[in-house]
């Protein structure tokens, strides 16, 4: 691809989505920059609990096929943890009501879990394997992997995708802004929903829990690390406040204790504050624009960015590739 003298592709947005497109493009022999008003850091992304999860988003068809290309990489990734901050973990989601099970048990090979196996007041679960990530440190490791093959990360913030076509920095855009395509794009399908959590010392816990009891008030999910675990959580609808709240926070950390009795003892380091993109459906695709330059979109991922951020990078750096 000859393109200009320096670029051929500026990706917007340094988030999971962002950072992880840009590493596939770069790796497929691209020239590219990252754009990005925040520091990798203090982006949504970096407050993300995370595990893979398909959660919050659709639709389900693709959204399986993409979970799945992500789950075959952070298999790769979690091999060497210290460098990625990416760990498989056993665990189990539990329902206090009888629920349908989820579409992608198959994917992790999950299997339900026997009366005496749940947690006391829950009623039905299911145990698996999954890949949880340390996102600060995981998001420093694609940074270093981007870097390393001759990217570029720039502090820049757009006002309009309009403004961004007309300065043309490279004839390929891929606007992975997140919440940030709201005004950006605009596209006002894109919903903002605000999710705490609480980093606390890790007592000695090493299995993963989740609450998936249908239309339960709060979400309840505890996802440990090396030295931490991550409990969750929050998911509250159109707002942009991102400050730490004390009360909320207590409020975490009791249903997780209520959950796991270790956690009694946790001592709280950190409380973080993200957005997730909602959106009635995940905008992947190529959008018409003019000659010579090529725009395409990867954001609305819900709450599954992490847990999507490898397929759909893949699927934007064949569509790049393939209209060549």
């Amino acid at each position: 691809m000859t393109t200009g003298p320096t670029l051929d592709a500026v990706v917007i947005g340094a988030g999971v989505s962002g950072l992880t497109t840009a590493v596939c493009l770069a790796e497929a022999g691209l020239r590219v920059r990252v754009d990005t008003d925040l520091p990798v850091r203090r982006t949504s992304s970096a407050a993300a609990g995370a595990m893979w999860d398909p959660y919050l988003v659709e639709p389900l068809d693709r959204v399986l096929g993409w979970s799945a290309v992500s789950l075959a990489e952070f298999r790769l990734l979690a091999r060497d943890p210290q460098s990625t901050g990416v760990r498989i973990r056993l665990g189990t989601h539990e329902s206090r009501l009888p629920c349908v099970t989820p579409s992608w048990m198959a994917l992790v090979d999950a299997e339900l879990c026997a009366a005496e196996e749940l947690r006391p007041g829950f009623v039905t679960g299911w145990r698996y394997g999954a890949p949880v990530i340390d996102m600060p440190s995981y998001l420093d490791y694609l940074t270093r992997r981007f870097v390393r093959i001759g990217g570029r990360m720039v502090r820049r913030a757009h006002a309009s995708l309009v403004e961004v076509l007309a300065e043309a920095p490279a004839p390929i855009v891929v606007n992975c802004s997140g919440t940030g395509a709201r005004d950006l794009v605009p596209d006002r399908q894109v919903m903002p929903s605000r999710g705490r959590l609480v980093v606390v010392e890790n007592p000695g816990i090493t299995t993963f829990f989740c609450d998936d009891t249908p239309d339960a008030p709060e979400l309840v999910y505890i996802f440990p690390h090396a030295d931490t675990v991550v409990l969750g959580g929050t998911s509250e609808l159109d707002t942009g406040e991102l400050t730490g709240d004390p009360a909320t926070a207590r409020g975490i950390l009791e249903r997780c204790q209520a959950v796991e009795p270790m956690l009694h003892s946790a001592v709280v380091i950190d409380e973080r504050v993200g957005l997730r993109p909602l959106r009635p459906w995940v905008r992947l695709g190529e959008e018409r624009s003019r000659p010579g330059l090529r725009l395409l979109h990867n954001y609305g991922h819900g709450g599954a960015g992490v847990t999507l951020s490898w397929g759909c990078a893949r699927e934007i750096t064949r569509l790049v590739m393939d209209g060549d």
